[in-house]
């Protein structure tokens, strides 16, 4: 089971009338947030118990079907809005992983949010640093990095052709802090390979000057 996409009013329609809960994420392309909320979702879907409420997610492109978005007021992505038998239940306004994998979880098994055990945190920062075998925790992303020290990292990156994943902390709060924690690493960005972290701007400069970047970023 994965997110499908919504592509029209009627797929939109059809797909809120069901009785089992029914996920959707008012998505933009453009928006990076968007993208790890629909990671969220895939990962949500994966879990034996969200698939035995046979739960289904979908992404619908909140711009593409403006008249659906204006209906549930839907002014920014990403949000996400649970339904059963075309009523909305539940809504969550932004890019807050543990509030959507809180409320899905608790409709999904008809609990109270309070009723569900929250992902630890430490789980929630191992699972995204091994997401990618390189992983990026910057300001902004990478299409749109917020600050210079991050807009630098990614250029170094660029110049070396691997694929690689980012983060926006700005969108996450709990993962900014925690992550600081976590690595013992007050700064940011902050780059991973496999898992491991390699370290910040100054330490990734040291390595190309080095000539060691290439290797770290492929052990």
């Amino acid at each position: 089971m994965s997110v499908s996409k919504l592509d029209s009013v009627e797929d939109f329609n059809n797909f809120i009338r069901s009785p089992a809960l029914g996920v959707v994420h008012f998505s933009a392309e453009w928006a990076e947030q968007c993208k790890q909320v629909t990671d969220v979702l895939e990962e949500l879907l994966k879990l034996p118990e969200i698939q035995s409420s046979k739960t289904q997610c979908a992404v619908c492109d909140a711009e593409a079907l403006s008249e659906v978005s204006l209906q549930y007021k839907v002014d920014s992505v990403p949000t996400v809005i649970l339904f059963k038998n075309g009523t909305q239940v539940d809504r969550i306004d932004g890019a807050d992983a543990a509030q959507i994998s809180t409320k899905i979880k608790a409709q999904s098994l008809n609990k109270s949010p309070a009723e569900i055990t929250p992902q630890k945190l430490e789980d929630r920062l191992k699972a995204l640093i091994n997401k990618h075998n390189i992983m990026v925790f910057m300001k902004g992303n990478k299409e749109t990095p917020r600050c210079g020290f991050s807009r630098t990292l990614i250029q170094i990156l660029n110049g070396t052709g691997v694929q690689f994943g980012t983060f926006d902390i700005l969108t996450d709060e709990e993962v900014r802090q925690g992550l600081k924690e976590y690595s013992d690493w007050p700064t940011y960005p902050q780059l991973y390979v496999k898992g491991e972290l390699i370290g910040g701007l100054d330490i990734i400069k040291e390595l190309q000057a080095n000539g060691e970047l290439e290797a770290t970023l492929n052990p």
